[in-house]
């Protein structure tokens, strides 16, 4: 037997429309949100009480609601944004179908409190599924609009008991509310418990939109922002946003998106989106997203969804691929900074972190996690440092401790009888302002050797020499490459500052050059580059002032004696592959060594590109999930 169709009771189809609307509280929070903004509110304040179920406060200070129209304010299809079908082609309002209030009023209890800009005093008004309970009263009220909305589903116990506990219900809320704090950065949002002093979520009204993202996503996201922005005529849509970088990512993708100032999803737009970033994130990450799209009202379809989440328009799949390129070249533009050679600035040791390290080391019981575990031992030797290459028939060299002389060299004498006719009282001043000046030098120049410099060249961990120029070193967790010109040519010109003393008073019989000082055992210069040394000892030393022939004598001689890329030849045949394995046992085992013992870096080191940090294991971690 075929079954009787009835009508449905009136009150029974609000209910069902009403479940269709307002899904969750988080939904009724967001019509009522947009209700505010219609009404050009600029602070809106969410006041909730167990996750919304008990009750939902929402206050602006918009135009408000007139007198005459608080009767049917709560009935279904009655708006002031909506006239006829045709309006919704150029609809630039969040409301158009009246049904926010009335479906919320027909699943709780709803009060009213407004007050317009020419009213003498506010009217509070209670509602029930749709009608008005009782004729407004006056009362006290500030312009605007509080709605009060209690007992959320008290009449339907499924979707009761459907709901998730309070607190992922409050959750949710924040999510809403915070997300058209983001996009309306001129008006002040805030959200909180009842009871409670302190706002979850609060924004200023005259915060940016990166501000109110670093209120409500934290420094970490609002540091790595690019923002973007395209405007295309022909498809008639305007795009501006922010998004993130290749340097940030996270577990879970957030995109907020607004298309025409109305909180939408969009999977096509978020896929093609993920899609380009996944050629820049790691495996499994995902970037944050914020932007807001303005297309032609009459390209928009907005009356899809209940409850008006998604939208759909024209030339949807050419407006996606024209955002996704713009973001794809932004991102590319971007992703140089992710070159590691311009961290520049040395992480040096302080005094707080060394005493961290100390502690930690000395405590065995406290854990090393892996990735902050250090796998090398900077005092490990290796075999070959014992194994020295075979050199080129070496030029004959000299002690600087104890310089030889030639045959026909004899002591000189004239300089000594000019130091006897110095007065005692005045040699015995020159040596004091001169010891003074020594002292002051020390203490002026001792804390720029930068303790954190010095202490990882003497307890770093060598990994190899990429070219003449550059090393890499370990120390700690991290990696840095040092530019071995540099380095060598300051620990031999301060070799020679230190050794000045002694080098011994001769006379050379004739012009001939006879031997050069051993700065380092076991090293030799680079010979290619002996003739531009004699060169600018002519040209560049000034040889009649004693200060300066000193400080130009030690740089030029500083200058051949470090490794030089341009005088290290590639190697073409075995005897050449030896000379290069020579040149890098010397930088290894020879330089190298001599900077744990005999060298003090200067600060300007740290600051002008000769120590460069490229990589440190934490951060690798992040990347990889593995050493």
């Amino acid at each position: 037997m075929a079954g009787v169709i009835k009508r449905l009771d009136e009150t029974v189809v609000n209910r069902i429309a009403a479940g269709e609307v307002i899904q969750r509280p988080a939904n009724a929070v967001k019509e009522m949100i947009e209700n505010c903004l219609d009404a050009k509110s600029t602070n809106i304040q969410v006041t909730v009480k167990d996750g919304g179920l008990k009750m939902l406060q929402i206050q602006d200070n918009g135009t408000g609601i007139r007198r005459e129209d608080m009767e049917i304010v709560c009935e279904r299809f009655t708006t002031s944004k909506l006239q006829t079908f045709e309006d919704l082609s150029a609809i630039a309002t969040y409301g158009f179908r009246g049904e926010a209030l009335a479906s919320i009023s027909h699943v709780a209890h709803v009060t009213i409190t407004t007050k317009t800009a020419d009213a003498k005093c506010a009217y509070r008004a209670c509602y029930s599924d749709g009608k008005l309970k009782a004729p407004p009263k006056p009362c006290a009220g500030n312009q605007g609009t509080q709605i009060l909305v209690e007992d959320l589903f008290y009449n339907v116990s499924t979707r009761r008991k459907a709901l998730k506990s309070p607190a992922d219900e409050f959750s949710r809320i924040v999510e809403v509310v915070s997300r058209y704090a983001i996009h309306n950065s001129g008006k002040s949002f805030s959200v909180k418990k009842q009871g409670e002093t302190v706002a979850d979520v609060r924004t200023l009204p005259n915060a940016s939109v990166v501000d109110n993202i670093r209120g409500v996503f934290g420094n970490a996201v609002s540091r790595e922002l690019i923002e973007v922005g395209c405007e295309d005529q022909k498809l008639a849509f305007k795009l501006k946003g922010y998004i993130s970088n290749a340097n940030y990512s996270m577990k879970k993708c957030i995109m907020v998106l607004f298309i025409n100032h109305r909180l939408v999803e969009s999977s096509a737009l978020k896929k093609a989106v993920e899609t380009v970033y996944a050629a820049y994130l790691p495996k499994n990450t995902h970037p944050f997203l914020y932007l807001s799209l303005e297309i032609a009202p009459q390209n928009v379809d907005v009356n899809v969804h209940p409850t008006k989440h998604e939208v759909h328009f024209l030339h949807e799949d050419s407006v996606i691929e024209s955002v996704q390129k713009h973001i794809e070249s932004k991102l590319l533009g971007s992703n140089s900074s992710r070159t590691y050679f311009t961290q520049t600035l040395l992480p040096g040791l302080s005094v707080s972190e060394s005493s961290e390290v100390k502690s930690s080391t000395s405590d065995s019981t406290e854990r090393v996690y892996a990735h902050q575990m250090v796998r090398t031992d900077h005092r490990t030797q290796k075999l070959d440092a014992f194994l020295q290459p075979k050199d080129k028939p070496p030029v004959e060299t000299s002690k600087s401790e104890r310089p030889s002389c030639s045959k026909d060299s004899e002591p000189l004498t004239s300089d000594s009888v000019e130091m006897e006719d110095l007065k005692d009282s005045d040699l015995i001043q020159a040596v004091e302002e001169a010891e003074a000046q020594t002292e002051r030098s020390r203490e002026t120049e001792q804390p720029v050797m930068f303790k954190g410099l010095q202490e990882m060249l003497q307890n770093h961990s060598f990994v190899g020499c990429v070219n003449p120029q550059w090393t890499l070193i370990q120390h700690l967790t991290k990696l840095y490459l040092l530019s071995t010109t540099k380095l060598s040519q300051e620990l031999f010109y301060q070799i020679l500052i230190y050794d000045f003393g002694n080098f011994g008073l001769l006379k050379l019989s004739d012009g001939n050059l006879t031997g050069l000082p051993m700065l380092l055992d076991k090293y030799t210069p680079i010979m290619e580059g002996l003739p531009m040394f004699i060169l600018r000892l002519a040209t560049e030393v000034n040889w009649d002032n004693e200060k300066e022939c000193f400080r130009d004598f030690s740089k030029e001689c500083s200058y051949f004696y470090s490794i030089r890329k341009q005088y290290v030849l590639e190697p073409e045949s075995r005897d050449e592959q030896q000379d290069t394995d020579s040149w890098r046992w010397k930088v290894e085992h020879v330089i190298f060594k001599a900077f744990r013992t005999l060298f003090s870096p200067p600060k300007h080191f740290s600051e002008d590109g000769s120590v460069l940090q490229i990589a440190n294991l934490p951060d690798l971690y992040k990347v990889f999930e593995r050493c």
